[in-house]
């Protein structure tokens, strides 16, 4: 059994040689977002929802990109509605937002 039932990784790499990367997308902003509405929702912690940062994860050319596990579902966004959109499909309905996924 999975120590969380939905575990978020976002891609917040930053390449130096100024190539295309998460970072230069916002990833960073949608990152504090859903960790700040997640723990508003009281829906962070064990046996719930952990999010957290990651390296790259080499999907450079679809990001900014995110993977929810156990359920290895990636996601690409643009912007916080997007985010609300996962949160409040995937992380609290456990569906999948297709229009998002990648």
């Amino acid at each position: 059994m999975s120590y969380y039932q939905h575990h978020v990784f976002f891609c917040l790499n930053q390449r130096e040689s100024g190539e295309a990367c998460c970072a230069n997308l916002c990833a960073e902003s949608a990152f504090d977002h859903m960790k700040a509405r997640v723990k508003a929702l009281g829906i962070n912690g064990e046996n719930q929802v952990r999010i957290n940062r990651a390296g790259c994860l080499d999907r450079c050319g679809e990001g900014p990109v995110l993977v929810i596990y156990p359920q290895a579902i990636w996601y690409t966004f643009v912007d916080n509605a997007d985010i609300d959109e996962i949160i409040d499909s995937h992380l609290l309905q456990n569906k999948v937002v297709a229009r998002l996924a990648i």
